[in-house]
């Protein structure tokens, strides 16, 4: 029988030991702020001055758009948005509301170059889409075509849904939905605009049907505009085979927020 004494001394080294090791990254890299990279205690946390300025979503929301209540409105209540434009997805959801801080961290992870805020962005989403991921099969992100991805080098979209997955415990499928058309970037274009520049822009290739055949597919974005390009991914997975699809963002531009001449928004 193995001596508990022994066991605790033995975890306690390791712990010290792990702490230890990390001393030297934490002195060449200090933890910095998600949002304004000011020195924070430990890595992923907002400073005091940039937590208050994150918007959380919370309950009561809409069960299909995910776009928050004023007040409960009962079971089942739909917002006006999903009965006048019924999406092809089952539900969406997000984790924060594209403002202030959100909007930062977007822009830093998709303009800057910060895949570091990727994790911890994902810690968010998981906060956000909880029943999504437990009744998810698999994890797709939203794809880059091939001339943006060589440009970029990344793709911002599959840094978070990476992270999601992994945190999920799900399998991660960037391949199962491939970007066919090159589209204009979606700034600055009006709502129809955004719809007619991704139609038929994605296609689920032949390897990958079997893959997503008859499966619950949780698609991930960084951000949930006007719902144009998910709308546009979800209905490419529905004819490529996959039973029910979800959508997941770290942040949501909520309906009347929308402003196509405003830079700021993606």
């Amino acid at each position: 029988m193995a001596d508990p004494v022994h066991k605790i001394k033995t975890t306690g080294v390791q712990n010290m030991t792990r702490r230890a090791l990390a001393w030297p990254a934490r002195l060449l890299f200090p933890p910095v702020c998600a949002g304004c990279r000011r020195h924070v205690s430990q890595p992923g946390v907002l400073c005091g001055a940039c937590w208050p300025k994150l918007r959380l979503l919370e309950k009561p929301w809409c069960p299909v758009m995910g776009t928050p209540f004023t007040h409960d409105m009962g079971e089942g209540f739909l917002s006006a948005e999903a009965i006048a434009d019924p999406p092809p997805f089952e539900r969406a959801r997000a984790a924060v509301i594209y403002s202030g801080v959100a909007r930062q961290m977007v822009q830093g992870l998709k303009y800057q170059d910060r895949t570091d805020l990727a994790p911890w962005m994902a810690n968010w989403m998981v906060r956000g889409g909880a029943e999504l991921i437990a009744e998810a099969d698999l994890v797709v992100p939203v794809p880059l075509h091939w001339r943006r991805f060589f440009r970029r080098q990344f793709n911002q979209s599959a840094e978070l849904g990476r992270a999601v997955a992994k945190l999920g415990g799900l399998p991660f499928s960037p391949s199962a939905i491939r970007r066919v058309k090159l589209t204009r970037q979606q700034v600055g274009l009006e709502r129809h605009e955004r719809e007619e520049n991704v139609r038929a822009a994605f296609r689920v290739p032949p390897d990958a049907e079997i893959e997503i055949a008859g499966r619950r597919v949780l698609v991930v974005d960084d951000v949930y505009t006007t719902g144009a390009t998910v709308r546009a991914v979800a209905k490419a997975l529905k004819r490529g085979g996959a039973g029910t699809v979800d959508i997941l963002t770290f942040a949501r531009v909520l309906p009347g927020d929308f402003r196509a001449d405003d830079s700021a928004t993606i």
